[in-house]
């Protein structure tokens, strides 16, 4: 299968971007993950003739426009990724999730249709394989409780991410006090 491996800047690190011929994305990745993202080639298409190439306009102009702050940029992009029948549904269930919102675990299970609360686990395990990063937002699902709890590509970006999308608020900012003469 041919495949076209493409680079785009974003305000969290340089990410990789693999399309196929007719510009659907297979993978979007962050550059310092490229392991994962040639692991995960592997796994689903074998070895696939990569070939470096500019971008498709199209998907590098949502990109763009996503971090310029138009939230709703990447909804109509096409994806195409291969895995599991469960890791396929959840990752369209996570495209349903609106940008500016939240969902946790549980709730994506539950709204599955899995009744099993145990099944979150296996929704967690399905949103970890996600490879397209931001356009499959696997950056919306929480922990009940609230926490962020893991994102494969890093914490501190799922944080920036949902910043970004005001789904939650930065910690607030503590002022510096400035030191009394003589302390």
């Amino acid at each position: 299968m041919q495949l076209f491996l493409s680079k785009l800047a974003s305000p969290l690190g340089e990410m990789l971007l693999v399309t196929d011929a007719q510009q659907v994305i297979r993978v979007l990745d962050f550059a310092d993950h490229k392991a994962r993202l040639h692991r995960g080639l592997r796994e689903h298409y074998g070895e696939p003739d990569l070939a470096d190439a500019a971008a498709p306009a199209q998907i590098a102009g949502a990109i763009a426009s996503y971090f310029a702050g138009h939230l709703d940029a990447l909804d109509a992009l096409p994806t195409a990724t291969a895995g599991s029948g469960l890791q396929r549904q959840v990752w369209a269930a996570l495209r349903r999730i609106p940008a500016g919102t939240t969902t946790t675990y549980g709730k994506l299970a539950k709204d599955l249709g899995f009744g099993d609360p145990r099944a979150a686990i296996d929704i967690g395990a399905a949103n970890g394989a996600n490879p397209v990063a931001i356009v499959v937002p696997c950056h919306r699902v929480i922990a009940s409780n609230g926490d962020l709890k893991g994102y494969a590509w890093g914490l501190r970006r799922k944080r920036w991410l949902l910043e970004h999308e005001k789904a939650i608020q930065p910690p607030p900012v503590v002022p510096r006090t400035q030191a009394l003469p003589g302390f």
